[in-house]
């Protein structure tokens, strides 16, 4: 029996997601590896003409579903619980308050023009759909300093405690890896796997990457720094001293180092001008009347012809019937609402757990851009909260908003602090990356993602017991289905949000699942009608 094109697209589909399939569609020239191009879906104009589909939940999956489904022709209706749009993605600025589950409230105090994104904070350059959007709606983008060699990396138990710049970290450790690695090729160590052409070439490279001396030693280079930068006229400059490879191994700062390696950290990274909240806003403006807010959903039944939602709005509890559902809830809020999902869906809801993601933000004078010349980035210690990261918006400004301490799992004895003492160990951390400048920390504002409301969780980590969710890989150890059972339809009920992807914790993962929906809605919808 052949095997076709389309069955081999399927299958990819069905095993990796549908950006896997999209991946694959682009490796076989079906499709356009344009950054710029944004996921194509196959439906007709008009498909959706006289179907009602509810929409729970106006984050971005929720609004990316309604956007496309509406100009298909779907009837559309998004129940949104907030009062805004956006869900995690949340832009706090001041005026603005923060309210956690347990009552606890801050209010936020930050200069006008100043703000953070609590939630998401970056779009690579990687996540053309989400990029797509922002260029179809006109929102002004600007870079997202990622990384930077300027920023530091501390650890108490190197260098007297005293922080290193990044880029002397990142060339000394290369230099010295270097030079032993062309020891080794100089000794014969190599010889059976290379031949003296190789050895010859690999030398030359090595004298290049790490900054290696004709003898093939280290001894520092300018791509570390300068202990006294060059000047004018016989002003050469003094080349910093390097740091020992025995200090750099106990440092442990590999993490830093080597953060912007990953395939999804690397530049350029980008943000919209303003707050990541401009995407959600423009979304909403173009869905209207479509999305209605302050519209918590109480309970999701199934029906002999869709499904049937109650919610409660303007203090009067309401039912809307539809076709179809497309579910854009957390399952964190999935296990506390009344439903009558199939019981392996149920199973997957109940023992699924979310990561308690915070960030402490603080507004500050720019002291690292003034006494200390970095522009952006994260700085990273290795006690205490971290990263430390500093703001890509309005530099050269007089003060800013950065964040000290943005931990995906919460380590215990940090959970057990109260608010202060979690300001104090954020505070304690900035000082020991820049001494003396810790008490020009003002209005701290703590966002703990397992406390806030119709969230209570960042993103998905574990699908059940035997599976975990690792930076967006899905990892099986067992017979339960998790992730594999919520990329497929309950009846009427289709699940979409980044916890329905390979792309955990990101705006593309969630937009990438609702366009996976729409197409499958569809699929389906025109499968009936033939």
């Amino acid at each position: 029996m052949g095997f076709s094109r389309r069955d081999f697209l399927m299958r990819v589909g069905q095993v990796g997601g549908y950006s896997a399939a999209f991946v694959a569609m682009q490796s076989m020239g079906l499709a356009p590896v344009m950054a710029e191009a944004a996921v194509p879906l196959s439906v007709a104009p008009g498909t959706g003409k006289g179907v009602k589909v509810v929409v729970l939940g106006g984050g971005v999956a929720g609004l990316v579903a309604a956007f496309e489904m509406k100009a298909l022709g779907y009837e559309c209706t998004v129940l949104e619980a907030r009062e805004r749009p956006g869900g995690r993605n949340w832009t706090v600025r001041g005026g603005d308050t923060v309210a956690f589950t347990d009552g606890t409230k801050q209010q936020c105090t930050w200069d006008a023009g100043n703000y953070q994104n609590v939630g998401p904070a970056r779009l690579p350059s990687i996540h053309k759909t989400m990029l797509g959007y922002c260029r179809k709606f006109g929102i002004e983008m600007q870079v997202e300093v990622n990384t930077s060699r300027s920023s530091l990396l501390q650890n108490d138990a190197v260098n007297g405690g005293k922080a290193l710049v990044q880029r002397e970290v990142e060339a000394d450790t290369r230099g010295h890896v270097s030079e032993l690695l062309a020891k080794c090729v100089s000794q014969g160590g190599l010889d059976q796997e290379m031949s003296k052409d190789d050895r010859d070439r690999m030398l030359t490279f090595l004298r290049r990457y790490g900054s290696l001396d004709d003898a093939g030693k280290y001894a520092g280079s300018d791509s570390a720094g300068y202990s006294s930068t060059p000047g004018a006229g016989d002003d050469a400059g003094v080349l910093s001293q390097p740091v020992d490879m025995h200090t750099l191994l106990n440092a442990d700062f590999w993490d830093g180092i080597l953060f912007e390696e990953a395939f999804d950290m690397q530049a350029t990274m980008f943000q919209p001008v303003g707050g990541m909240d401009r995407i959600a806003y423009a979304f909403a403006k173009a869905l209207g009347e479509t999305v209605i807010y302050n519209a918590p959903v109480t309970e999701l039944r199934k029906t002999a012809k869709g499904v049937r939602v109650g919610y409660t709005h303007a203090e009067q509890h309401k039912m809307i019937e539809a076709d179809y559902c497309v579910c854009a809830l957390p399952l964190t809020m999935m296990k506390k609402m009344p439903n009558d999902l199939s019981a392996p869906y149920q199973q997957v809801i109940e023992q699924c757990t979310y990561s308690p993601t915070f960030k402490i933000a603080w507004e500050s004078r720019r002291f690292w851009e003034q006494d200390y010349n970095i522009y952006g980035g994260l700085e990273f210690v290795k006690q205490g909260c971290s990263p430390v990261w500093l703001p890509s918006a309005g530099m050269f400004s007089e003060r800013g908003v950065l964040v000290s301490g943005y931990e995906w799992r919460m380590r215990p004895e940090f959970a057990a602090l109260d608010m202060k003492g979690k300001f104090e160990a954020s505070r304690a951390s900035v000082e020991r990356l820049h001494p003396g400048h810790g008490k020009e920390l003002e209005k701290p504002l703590y966002i703990g993602w397992g406390m806030i409301p119709w969230n209570e969780g960042a993103w998905i980590e574990a699908y059940g017991p035997d599976q975990i969710a690792r930076r967006g890989l899905q990892v099986s150890n067992g017979p339960k289905p998790g992730y594999e059972l919520l990329i497929e339809a309950d009846g009427p009920v289709y699940f979409v949000g980044d916890h329905v992807s390979h792309l955990v914790g990101w705006q593309e993962g969630a937009a990438l699942s609702s366009l996976r929906a729409v197409q499958m809605i569809s699929d389906r919808v025109k499968a009936a009608r033939a």
